[in-house]
């Protein structure tokens, strides 16, 4: 008998040894510790979890003073990864180095034309860590979209930003299933379960529209619908629903990268647009406000810090040989300074402008263009969800504003009022020194930023 139970618990413990190897990685564990062989970053590293999942400007001011040999001083994201003694300027505004390859249709220009391509074709750009929850409802990943899945996502960033190689498959589904059990809300949660239970999106319905809300906070849910809505709709909060409002932003372009005008017998020129039905990407201008504050005319959040600049030409195909267009054009302006805000007319009386409507002389961030290649997607970003976003500044894919009361006024003050599709023209007075007549009005907008607080 005494054998038996010996065998028995020898079988037992095989089978629980067995068990026990067999078991799931961990994807808390994986997330918040760095996997061997890199600098020694994890995912929480950039993606802070006591700062909701971003990287904010607080947190790396208080890490350098505390602790400036963390991993997260890398030379990577350094302002100068070359020099002697490095500084971190961009890192101290929450934003991190992003190495991208040009696509093989498109070659770096300098003002001239000239081809500057670096010779491995790759640039950098500087962009703010996105967050990583709700993630479980939304996708593609990153502001440009260009991960498919939470696993390629966790693998593009241990190769790049951890200088670390391959991990296996079950590591990264175990880091992409604690993710998407990461929500802002019980909200957001409802919506992902409806949505894992095989409801179509557009069929689930909008929590938002039941819970409670003060006056003030009701007053804001409908400034939103009226003014966020069209881009930030759906129970995702992340839905383009107005379609009008997203095509007018993509534009025909000449060869020289300058939009085409029509003539509409009531209305006179007219931007020929190109509608994209399957396209879910956005530029309302974010960029050219980057650009503004790079060259003093718009204070940005990060107007003081360098940004690159860059111009492109966009090729038929691979080979390189038949030119498309070069963004931004030249800048053409009446007095011939490329920083006057007036353009010069064409020999039809047409404004000689770029995409964004205004002269540019280069860009901070091409966009879905680094992705896709086509010039319609320069300077566009995916929409993020505004689930959270209280909590999750500074925003934009630059981190150019600092708080959401300044989201609110840029949206009032420089993107509402040129988007006519949204109906919201820029009748108030100014409120602030700087002048911009306003689409909301300083109560509207404070019932909105009530509305967005409980997002």
């Amino acid at each position: 008998m005494g054998s038996l139970q010996k065998f028995i618990g020898l079988i037992s413990a095989l089978a629980l040894g067995g068990l026990a190897q067999a078991a799931p990685p961990n994807g808390k564990e994986l997330f918040l510790k760095p996997f061997p062989g890199t600098n020694g970053r994890s995912c929480a590293t950039c993606h802070v979890l006591e700062e909701e999942t971003v990287l904010t400007p607080q947190h790396v001011e208080a890490l350098w003073a505390q602790s400036p040999t963390d991993p997260l001083f890398n030379r990577l994201d350094a302002d100068d990864p070359s020099a002697a003694i490095l500084t971190y300027s961009h890192l101290k505004k929450g934003l991190v180095r992003v190495t991208l390859p040009v696509p093989a249709n498109m070659d770096v220009i300098d003002a001239a034309g000239n081809v500057i391509t670096p010779a491995n074709r790759k640039i950098s750009v500087w962009r703010g860590v996105p967050s990583v929850r709700d993630t479980a409802i939304l996708g593609p990943y990153q502001y440009d979209g260009r991960e498919a899945s939470l696993q390629s996502q966790a693998q593009s960033a241990i190769l790049s930003h951890s200088e670390g190689s391959l991990v296996s498959p079950e590591e990264l589904d175990a880091i992409a299933i604690a993710e998407r059990d990461d929500f802002t809300s019980d909200r957001a949660r409802f919506v992902s379960n409806l949505f894992d239970w095989g409801v179509p999106l557009a069929f689930i319905p909008d929590p938002e529209r039941f819970m409670w809300l003060t006056p003030q906070e009701q007053r804001g849910r409908d400034v939103y619908t009226t003014a966020c809505e069209g881009c930030h709709g759906g129970s995702t909060k992340n839905r383009i629903v107005n379609r009008a409002v997203h095509d007018a932003a993509f534009l025909a372009l000449k060869p020289n990268g300058t939009v085409i005008f029509t003539v509409d017998p009531q209305k006179g020129p007219v931007l020929q647009r190109v509608p994209r039905p399957n396209d879910e990407f956005l530029n309302v201008g974010f960029t050219f406000l980057s650009y503004l504050g790079q060259v003093g005319q718009l204070p940005m959040y990060n107007s003081d810090v360098q940004l690159p600049r860059y111009r492109f030409r966009f090729y038929t195909d691979g080979t390189r040989q038949h030119a498309v267009t070069e963004l931004p054009p030249v800048p053409v302006t009446v007095s011939g300074d490329p920083l006057d805000p007036r353009s010069a007319l064409d020999s039809n009386g047409f404004p000689i402008v770029g995409p964004n409507g205004a002269p540019q002389l280069f860009t901070t961030d091409p966009g879905r263009a680094l992705i896709t290649g086509d010039p319609a997607d320069f300077e566009a970003f995916d929409i993020p969800s505004l689930r959270g976003v209280a909590k999750t500044a500074p925003y934009f894919h630059d981190n150019s504003n600092a708080t959401l009361v300044d989201v609110v006024n840029t949206y009032s003050r420089l993107i509402l009022p040129f988007l006519p599709d949204m109906h919201l023209p820029a009748v108030h007075p100014p409120e602030d020194a700087q002048g911009f007549p306003e689409s909301l009005t300083p109560a509207q907008k404070q019932d909105l930023l009530a509305f967005l607080n409980r997002l």
